[in-house]
């Protein structure tokens, strides 16, 4: 495309049904904002989704887009970057999607590290099935499904995301896009799995975590952490914390394959099987 790309080109003129204040245009924007600085076209990149109202999100987007099902975004976009891997393969859920009955394929996204960029849009509550507790809800967390308080302790996805070997590890908030797109401008550029977790606040089912809440405890870091004692306490500091917290080189799941492909062994066994 020799045109100057601008967000506007990477939305499909469909009307967004979000509710008026919901964090997902935040990052819906953030999105279109990074790949038209990228300069990536519509027709090379793919936005896979998964369910509920982050799910949403691929009925807007400019470029190509799979609504998939509950839990499975991540299998989707892996499959479709291991096929077509000159695609810019994004996959966006929610925490209930993503942390929830799709939280294994984030443990195996992060150690196979493909280069796929996964962006969760985390309300901390299943907003399109009005208001259940979810995988981040925090302790006493009152709602339908926890009418005396949450009791269960909140996933803490970055450190499980690190501890399964996550190779770009990012956090922002819906309610600052600028920082939201620069993030997910280096998330994409990121040579291996990127994990980004989106504070993007709920106005209907989740008030106490509303937009003022997360704009008294973020905090911006301007570097990731450099060893694993430093993003462990960055984290137990402020959990609220955003900016690129993590990231380290390691060999790309395709890197590896391809060495198997090329290697002697098996150019000695292709040899005798033919």
């Amino acid at each position: 495309m020799s045109a100057t790309l601008t967000a506007k080109d990477f939305s499909n003129g469909n009307t967004p049904t979000w509710c008026p204040g919901c964090g997902d245009f935040g990052v819906l924007r953030g999105i279109q904002g990074a790949l038209a600085k990228l300069s990536i076209s519509p027709e090379n990149s793919v936005l896979v989704s998964g369910i509920g109202c982050s799910g949403k999100i691929s009925h807007y987007f400019g470029g190509y887009s799979i609504h998939t099902t509950h839990g499975r975004t991540l299998p989707t976009a892996l499959g479709i970057k291991s096929s077509r891997p000159e695609l810019t393969v994004i996959s966006a859920g929610g925490d209930g999607d993503g942390y929830g009955i799709g939280v294994g394929h984030l443990v195996h996204a992060a150690r196979r590290n493909l280069p796929v960029t996964y962006i969760v849009m985390d309300n901390s509550v299943y907003g399109n099935t009005k208001g259940q507790t979810s995988p981040t809800s925090p302790l006493g967390y009152e709602s339908s499904t926890s009418p005396e308080g949450n009791l269960d302790q909140p996933i803490n996805p970055l450190l499980l995301a690190w501890s399964s070997g996550a190779t770009f590890i990012g956090q922002g908030f819906s309610g600052d896009i600028k920082h939201l797109e620069d993030l997910i401008i280096k998330g994409i550029q990121h040579d291996g799995f990127s994990l980004i977790n989106v504070f993007s606040p709920c106005v209907v089912f989740n008030k106490a975590q509303g937009y003022d809440f997360y704009k008294k405890r973020i905090t911006y870091q301007d570097r990731p952490a450099e060893t694993s004692p430093e993003f462990v306490s960055l984290l137990s500091e402020n959990p609220f914390t955003a900016g690129v917290l993590w990231q380290n080189k390691k060999d790309t799941a395709r890197y590896q394959q391809q060495k198997v492909v090329d290697s002697d062994i098996v150019s000695y066994l292709k040899a005798r099987i033919i």
